[in-house]
């Protein structure tokens, strides 16, 4: 299981959109408006609603926020329409990214993430280039220091595919999408909360980094998470341990 520096990076994520608070709302009142566009309204019978609300309640967006951004998507509020987009690339050393974006004009957001990429050593890479290497996945982190065989005993009865501790002392469940809602449920009705949970694409296989090229990619990850359109950014780098 890829969980390398897992924990230092979910650290790092949660810091950077604690200090940027409105930035993230507006990314997770997009992804709300997207998920209610497709699927209806009711997160009863629209599960990915359900996965996008809880989200906005992980970042602590008031419901305000989150019934205006269904009432958007089912087109009780108006507002712009919004196309989801992913675009493939590469960072420095050989990098693979993957940048999903919810957007209303793709012929701002593709030049935009362009000239992000050039300014720091990266290029768009051609249509599955990148994503063959990714695949699907729901993936729960635990804080070092949680018994990984407790949390083992309630997932895999939930579905999980895999558990494992990680050199840092976390604990990282894999499961299939399909499984995700179920082993949520489970851990969270273990007393058993993850510090992190997410649908994700995770790779196959990673490029190994130096310390440097991990400066070189992680500055590039960060300022494609400040623009306003893209909501993900997947990568396959192997980071130290430093």
């Amino acid at each position: 299981m890829s969980g390398h520096s897992k924990w230092a990076q979910i650290k790092r994520k949660k810091a950077v959109v604690d200090s940027k608070r409105g930035a993230s709302f507006t990314k997770v009142a997009r992804l709300i408006t997207m998920a209610a566009r497709r699927g209806g309204g009711n997160p009863d019978g629209n599960a990915t609603l359900r996965l996008a609300i809880l989200k906005a309640k992980e970042a602590n967006m008031p419901n305000d926020n989150i019934q205006r951004a269904i009432k958007k998507g089912t087109g009780e509020d108006g507002g712009a329409q919004l196309e989801e987009v992913t675009y493939e690339a590469y960072a420095a050393h050989g990098v693979g990214l993957l940048v999903e974006c919810l957007t209303d004009n793709t012929n701002r957001t593709l030049p935009e993430i362009r000239l992000l990429l050039e300014k720091h050593g990266g290029s768009l890479a051609s249509k599955g280039a990148v994503a063959y290497n990714f695949s699907k996945k729901g993936i729960f982190l635990f804080a070092p220091g949680t018994l990984e065989e407790k949390v083992m005993e309630v997932a895999i009865d939930a579905g999980a595919e895999d558990i494992a501790s990680q050199p840092d002392a976390s604990v990282e469940v894999q499961t299939d999408p399909g499984h995700y809602e179920a082993v949520l449920k489970a851990l969270n009705q273990g007393g058993l909360k993850p510090e992190s949970s997410e649908l994700t694409l995770a790779p196959g296989t990673r490029v190994e980094l130096d310390a440097a090229a991990t400066d070189k990619v992680l500055r590039l990850i960060d300022v494609l998470e400040e623009h306003d359109d893209v909501q993900n950014v997947f990568h396959n780098a192997h980071f130290p341990d430093a």
